[in-house]
């Protein structure tokens, strides 16, 4: 079992940053990848970025290239989610979740735990 908290969400106008922060409990927190993902009013849960247990291989999406950072601190066991230049198209609930596998993948469907998800709002 894994246990993911996210907090550091809120509300920030256009251009600005947030950094997101996702505790995770229960597990080794250094054997298993991290994701992050978003689901905006009417739209499906879609990818953001991910990270493998080192934090050697990242993945992002095209929207999110060159405005976010995800990083992780295995001695914290939190993985984070910087996010610079926002864009009230960001606007959203944010999750975090883990894959257990070995592997690091952008599918929603082969992550095994999620948080409870925090709102980010991007004001323009």
């Amino acid at each position: 079992q894994v246990q993911l908290v996210e907090s550091g969400g809120g509300l920030v106008q256009a251009g600005g940053s947030l950094r997101l922060s996702c505790a995770a409990s229960g597990r080794t927190f250094s054997s298993y990848a991290m994701g992050w993902f978003r689901q905006a009013p009417g739209k499906e849960r879609e990818f953001v970025a991910a990270i493998n247990w080192s934090g050697g291989t990242i993945y992002y999406a095209d929207s999110v290239k060159g405005r976010f950072t995800i990083s992780r601190d295995n001695a914290k066991n939190t993985v984070y989610l910087q996010m610079n230049s926002l864009k009230p198209e960001d606007t959203a609930v944010y999750y975090c979740a883990a894959d257990l596998t070995l592997g690091l993948t952008v599918a929603a469907g082969n992550y095994d735990y999620w948080g409870q998800g925090t709102q980010v709002t991007v004001s323009s």
